[in-house]
């Protein structure tokens, strides 16, 4: 389990949704990030939520996409471009946070993901992630996920 506060998870937790949603605006739009990130923090109160989170989730995810789409695509039987936008900006969000936060438990990563997935897409969109984040967890965080399961 994390060692994080319940309050920054739970930041964290709005801070993701929102970047997902950036994301999903970026990809359908192409807009420019930064004009992407400052449009969503001038929208929303940023006071419940992890304003840096947000900040390097969005622009981690756009700087990082080729990368993480070939760790993804390693993992689907699709190109990531085929995937539905908003799963597509889901797990590329938890593709980013495999990658660069391995503070992340990877548990925490896969679920915030199927909860997105829950309330944002179709519904059997959460099993389709959930199995996805899943093979690439075994491949990204094997040490990590060879460790719990042995707990």
């Amino acid at each position: 389990m994390s060692n994080i506060a319940p309050g920054l998870a739970k930041a964290r937790g709005r801070a993701r949704r929102l970047a997902m949603q950036a994301i999903y605006q970026w990809q359908m739009t192409g807009n420019e990030v930064n004009e992407i990130a400052q449009q969503y923090q001038e929208d929303n109160d940023m006071q419940n939520i992890d304003a840096e989170y947000f900040q390097e989730l969005l622009k981690g995810v756009v700087s990082s996409v080729a990368e993480i789409d070939l760790l993804l695509e390693q993992h689907m039987d699709r190109t990531a471009e085929s995937v539905d936008p908003v799963e597509r900006a889901i797990i590329r969000l938890a593709g980013y946070e495999f990658m660069r936060r391995l503070d992340v438990p990877y548990r925490v990563i896969i679920n915030e993901a199927v909860m997105l997935a829950k309330k944002f897409c179709a519904d059997n969109s959460h099993a389709f992630i959930n199995g996805v984040l899943d093979k690439v967890a075994h491949h990204a965080r094997s040490t990590e996920v060879t460790a719990q399961a042995g707990r």
